[in-house]
């Protein structure tokens, strides 16, 4: 396998089982379409995952897109929320503190357990007394950026986090198959062709990365859910 960014494949030894899943179109874009979400979250209940992995970008554009604006932060949403734990936990990777003030309309989710934010040595002081004073589980992994294979080491070991989903976008999902971090891919395909401004789900990565085909099937019709196994 290539590298890219001078990031190398690593040995998947003593890691959680790592599953890419997205909707994409029919020629590999992850916008300009609109994605069927109650299939999308059905599929990803199904892996029963202990942990979401999830870009800063994904969460905040996802904010921008499906919430009808950010709502002010209440005495509630200072306090650890206690749910089932058989709801998986969102660890989301923000290294720039780009999420100050935009964590509580995660933690409000009903099907988040609640969220773990991944940061590095270079987040913002004043975003870490963010997280501290709102009680969010955080944690430093790495000088710079995040260092992916010590998150996955870090949610496993704290969190017995064996079955990762990253539900995520481009960035993320591509740094992660770029170092050997995904066990299986999960595509639902929709039936449209986004064209000329297609935003490929692949587009960053390395390429010559090996896939098995483990699963095809037709669902609702018109859509085609892929399963690839990365092959070591």
């Amino acid at each position: 396998m290539m590298e890219q960014r001078g990031l190398k494949k690593v040995a998947k030894t003593d890691l959680p089982e790592l599953i890419l899943h997205n909707s994409v179109s029919l020629d590999g874009s992850l916008t300009g379409f609109e994605p069927n979400m109650e299939l999308h979250y059905r599929i990803a209940g199904n892996y029963k995952p202990d942990v979401h992995l999830i870009g800063s970008a994904t969460i905040k554009k996802g904010i921008e897109m499906y919430g009808d604006g950010v709502p002010m932060e209440e005495k509630e949403d200072f306090v650890r929320p206690k749910r089932n734990k058989n709801i998986p936990y969102w660890a989301i990777i923000d290294t720039r503190g780009k999420l100050k003030g935009l964590l509580h309309t995660c933690r409000r989710f009903e099907f988040c357990r609640d969220v773990i934010v991944v940061v590095s040595g270079k987040t913002p002081k004043s975003y870490l007394q963010h997280l501290k004073e709102r009680n969010y589980d955080y944690h430093i992994v790495g000088k710079d950026r995040a260092d992916l294979k010590k998150t996955l080491e870090l949610l496993l070991k704290k969190y017995k986090a064996k079955r990762i989903l990253a539900d995520t976008g481009k960035i993320l999902g591509n740094l992660l198959l770029n170092q050997g971090l995904v066990d299986e891919i999960s595509l639902l395909v929709h039936p449209v062709i986004v064209g000329k401004s297609a935003y490929n789900m692949f587009g960053d990565a390395a390429g010559n990365i090996s896939l098995k085909l483990f699963k095809q099937e037709l669902l609702d019709k018109d859509y085609i859910r892929l399963i690839y196994k990365v092959r070591s």
